[in-house]
């Protein structure tokens, strides 16, 4: 480290504090919000693979389906308008997660939650209730709007209300929620399918109130973070929610430099104007190519389109959302590994094996389905052959849930000092929704014109991810929020951005014995 500081590499401060039971049930209940952005991504693949809701919303598509046996396998379902049902939510999400950033700094994180659970709950209705094509895009506007400010509120809570040596796993819950949306969905899917008469998708689009009640409601009785009650003038109450959520009174050195950040972040009137500081490059770097790159592992191809993926490689109504209920199942269980390790092994190790794991996946995938249906898109899968692709899939969505599904949300929201904590998530959240956005809209034209090699064009892209990570990320584990500037001014790369007047949390003694304020 430039300028001679001793610093404790083993990760900064530790301090006084355990995992109360307090703590532990607020973070579950605000991590209910990744249930909203979860349920929609598994609802939306399996309701544009029911036959009842294309004939009625997309009969282009049903009539090319059912009645043009000619058609190449890869282009059944190429439909923009298609397309726009499923995406047209995360472009609501990217406007939205703007808005949500001065919600969230100017009345803290819960409020955001509460009006992000609010407005998805609206959206449900109205699509449970459609009418006609405008009714349904309105709706999937407002679950955009709900999604983009759950998804700017709840990692950022999750991350300051959690002890630092278990951020980690606590903030992984968010990720862990959302994967019990994408399960819940397709189970629901599954069943829902099955309904006579042909209407089985509206309980499926209106069951989206479930889990936006649950954040609503939740929301009205969670408590503030410290950090944003210091942020909005409540000294008084941050001491004593600190003093609880840590569960003892010695807070007081976490206290001081949770005042000392405030007090930093004051000074900045323009944090969307400061982000762009050289001092805080590292974090505008990560905080768009992580969610950009989380998106070009191709996680959404798989979660948004499941069932229909799966029916255009050749499997059944029935088989292709079973398979889809099966990598939901498979989504959960390996998310639950990750957050039992995150901070034991570290963000780095995760990262790069469960990219490793994805090329491979995503190689043999498309290698798979190359051999059966080439580039014809004329084929049929055995029994046998389609089990052994699905293998190959969940062990792909496997690697994803517990390296860049979680950490792809845990990292962005944990590196940002006070003062451009909400325009740094709010980054986080519009360049995820940006790329969703695209993915979601291209993905089935682009199945039908790059067909199998479609596999080879996103393992291209995890295998560029991967090496950005074993360059360009440090480990974060461990390390205080407020102490986080340490793991740049200590990296091989960005400590050439941050000087040692940029480091100023806590007493370092210099080389040259002057006390000087830094990271410890």
């Amino acid at each position: 480290m430039a300028g001679g500081a001793i610093v404790n590499t083993g990760g900064g401060k530790e301090y006084p504090g355990k995992l109360t039971l307090f703590v532990f049930l607020t973070c579950v209940v605000a991590a209910t919000g990744g249930l909203i952005f979860g349920y929609d991504i598994g609802i939306s693949g399996g309701v544009t693979s029911m036959d009842s809701f294309l004939e009625k919303f997309f009969p282009e598509v049903y009539r090319k389906e059912k009645k043009d046996t000619s058609t190449n396998q890869y282009c059944k379902f190429d439909s923009q308008l298609l397309t726009t049902f499923t995406s047209s939510l995360y472009l609501a999400a990217l406007i939205a997660s703007f808005l949500a950033s001065a919600v969230t700094r100017m009345f803290g994180r819960k409020w955001s939650m509460f009006g992000g659970g609010l407005v998805f709950l609206v959206g449900a209705a109205l699509n449970g209730a459609a009418r006609n094509i405008l009714m349904l895009i309105l709706g999937r506007i407002l679950l955009g709007i709900g999604v983009g400010f759950a998804n700017q509120s709840v990692p950022v809570y999750l991350s300051e209300m959690a002890p630092a040596q278990l951020r980690g796993m606590l903030n992984i819950g968010f990720q862990l929620m959302i994967t019990v949306g994408i399960l819940a969905a397709n189970l629901i899917n599954y069943g829902t399918a099955k309904i006579k008469g042909g209407w089985g998708w509206r309980i499926s689009l209106a069951l989206a109130a479930v889990p936006a009640g649950i954040i609503t409601l939740g929301a009205l009785f969670l408590p503030d973070t410290p950090n944003s009650l210091i942020e909005r003038g409540h000294p008084q109450e941050a001491k004593e929610m600190l003093r609880r959520i840590r569960g003892t009174d010695d807070i007081h050195e976490e206290y001081n430099d949770l005042v000392a950040a405030s007090e930093e972040s004051k000074l900045v009137k323009h944090p969307w104007a400061n982000i762009i500081q050289r001092k805080y490059r590292p974090q505008l770097t990560m905080a768009i190519l992580i969610p950009f790159f989380q998106q070009l592992t191709g996680i959404n191809v798989i979660m948004f389109y499941a069932p229909v993926l799966f029916k255009t490689i050749g499997f059944g109504d029935n088989a292709s959302l079973m398979s889809a209920v099966i990598t939901g199942l498979v989504n959960v269980f390996s998310t639950l590994v990750s957050v039992f390790t995150v901070d034991k092994l570290g963000r780095r190790k995760l990262f790069l094996q469960g990219g490793f794991q994805m090329i491979l996946c995503q190689i043999i995938v498309g290698t798979l389905i190359a051999i059966k249906l080439g580039t014809s898109g004329e084929g049929h899968f055995s029994k046998t052959y389609a089990a052994f692709m699905v293998f190959f899939i969940c062990a792909y969505v496997a690697g994803f849930a517990w390296s860049w599904g979680p950490l792809g949300w845990l990292v962005p929201s944990e590196i940002f000092p006070l003062e451009i904590r909400s325009a740094g998530q709010s980054i986080n959240v519009s360049v995820n929704m940006l790329f969703t956005f695209i993915i979601a809209q291209a993905f089935l034209a682009m199945l039908c014109h790059m067909k199998f090699g479609l596999f080879y064009f996103f393992a291209g892209w995890v295998v560029i991810m991967t090496t950005f990570i074993a360059l360009f990320l440090p480990e974060t584990k461990n390390v205080p929020i407020e102490e986080m500037i340490l793991v740049w001014k200590a990296h091989w790369f960005w400590s050439k951005f941050i000087s040692d007047d940029d480091v100023h949390v806590g007493n370092v003694e210099m080389s040259n014995g002057s006390k000087s304020k830094s990271v410890v």
